[in-house]
């Protein structure tokens, strides 16, 4: 339902995209460096009332070939909002490669940001603020089947 009203070509969608596409290139929105320029994020907004206690987190990543982020847990689940920066550029998402819209991991679900054909900045939309990066991967093998 979100992707129908509030996916791109919605005044939502295209003013937090203009937003956050500012934020990053004045350098106060996806401003720290996790791997290099290629993967950043930052807090945009702690989890309060105005947020419905959700934070909000901004993540910049680019890669023409697949790139992983950093394995993480969501132990209340997620909402990401996908704004590419080059045409072709997905984020993943549960139900395969993201372009422009939205994605929502479940609540318990761990994975790698993975991205690929271009840049993307995402926001993370996290119920209570709740991520974890205190988690090991599966094994090898079972990432890649």
């Amino acid at each position: 339902m979100a992707q129908l009203q509030l996916g791109p070509g919605s005044a939502v969608y295209d003013d937090l995209s203009r937003l956050i596409k500012a934020g990053v290139e004045e350098r106060w929105a996806a401003n720290v460096e996790v791997d290099g320029r290629r993967y950043r994020r930052s807090k945009i907004y702690k989890p309060s009332a105005e947020t419905f206690y959700f934070s909000i987190m901004a993540v910049y990543m680019d890669s023409k070939e697949n790139y992983r982020g950093d394995y993480h847990l969501h132990p209340y689940g997620e909402l990401n909002m996908v704004v590419p920066l080059d045409q072709g550029a997905v984020l993943a998402g549960p139900n395969g490669w993201c372009g422009a819209g939205w994605t929502a991991p479940a609540p318990g679900s761990h994975h790698f940001p993975e991205v690929k054909g271009g840049a993307v900045i995402a926001l993370f939309f996290l119920p209570a603020g709740r991520i974890s990066y205190n988690i090991e991967p599966p094994a090898k093998n079972a990432i890649e089947e």
